[in-house]
């Protein structure tokens, strides 16, 4: 939304992402706070901060695909999955450097996306979420069965060499957290950037018009078997670099990393923090990662008083998270997102309602 007062004078100002001095005021405080947190955190909020950044990459992915385009998925975990075990086969079997290795576990990842987002071509809705609950089932099959032990050597799990590249490496555990929140920040931002300025592409243009109806897209001249197919190969491709982060942050690969609540988890990242929205699925990101860490933080302070609280904490924070998914879609469909554009434009136009 435009903001009162604001004339475009010439095309280059109309297409700017920002037209006022409070937008950038406010991208300089988030600036601010990403260089501040690795001097302020400790190492356990450190590492939830990271956990935070790669789910930001996936879930800015996942968003592409559902609210940009319209194409409903719940194969997330698996698109996950097969990103963290290319990019660790390349880089410790193989050989090649760990950011090359991410790479092509990107590429991969894409071309593994679209071949599975071909039934999007004919189903729609309910039919083409069961497609991709499909594609979950049968990537998370192949890797627990693991047949020839070719992917484990038959233990199940991988131990990921620690990062490394021309001779720098990740260091031990006083630096560690921090070493990859500089990486994982980079990578974050670049990827909201990217996703930001595809919407404003023709590409990402057809994605939206897709989604709003694909009939009326198609009668104005879009293509749209390269437009749902594209959606998935680059929702795809963000995935497969949340998911090949994960296999070397962590440094161990296993099925139990990658399973269909790790899908749900990310759709409700996007639901929660606004679908069709890159800034909400950052929010959402954060929101969904912190709701756990909080509920256990408040069960372990309120134990002496409480003990039902830890005793059945696993039970408190499935049945909260599936809590906030219902209160959000019945009071603000829209997510977080939305309700950060009603605080803007309250102080925007104050003292006036309107």
């Amino acid at each position: 939304m435009t903001a009162t007062g604001i004339h475009h004078r010439s095309y280059v100002s109309e297409l700017r992402l920002r037209a006022t001095r409070a937008e950038y005021v406010r991208l300089a405080l988030m600036g601010v706070l990403l260089v501040v947190v690795p001097f302020v955190l400790d190492n356990y909020w450190m590492s939830i901060a990271n956990t935070i950044l790669i789910a930001v990459i996936g879930a800015v992915g996942l968003n592409i695909l559902v609210g940009y385009t319209g194409q409903i998925s719940l194969g997330q975990g698996g698109f996950l999955a097969v990103g963290a075990y290319t990019s660790v086969i390349l880089s410790d079997r193989i050989g090649l450097p760990t950011p090359l290795s991410i790479a092509f576990a990107v590429v991969f990842t894409a071309v593994i996306g679209t071949f599975f987002g071909l039934p999007g071509l004919r189903l729609k809705g309910l039919y083409l979420a069961i497609a991709t609950l499909a594609s979950q089932q049968i990537i998370e099959f192949l890797i627990r069965r693991d047949i020839g032990d070719f992917l484990t050597g038959g233990l199940g799990y991988i131990n990921v060499e620690r990062f490394s590249f021309l001779g720098f490496e990740v260091g031990g555990r006083d630096v560690f957290e921090r070493q990859w929140y500089v990486i994982l920040a980079v990578l974050a931002v670049l990827s909201v950037m990217a996703a930001r300025n595809l919407f404003r592409t023709g590409l990402g243009r057809s994605f939206m018009a897709v989604r709003d109806q694909d009939i009326a897209a198609e009668a104005i001249g879009v293509n749209l078997t390269r437009a749902k197919l594209t959606a998935f190969a680059v929702s795809s491709g963000f995935v497969g670099l949340a998911g090949a982060l994960v296999a070397h942050y962590s440094e161990v690969v296993s099925w139990e990393k990658f399973t269909l609540e790790v899908s749900i988890l990310y759709l409700a990242m996007i639901i929660v923090g606004g679908l069709g929205s890159i800034a909400g699925a950052v929010y959402g990101a954060i929101f969904m990662t912190l709701l756990p860490v909080v509920i256990r933080n408040v069960a372990n302070a309120l134990d002496p008083v409480v003990p039902f609280l830890g005793n059945q904490l696993p039970a408190i924070q499935n049945a909260t998270f599936g809590l906030v998914i219902i209160l959000f879609l019945i009071i603000e469909p829209r997510g977080l997102n939305r309700l950060w554009e009603r605080v803007k434009e309250f102080f925007r136009f104050w003292p006036f309602r309107y």
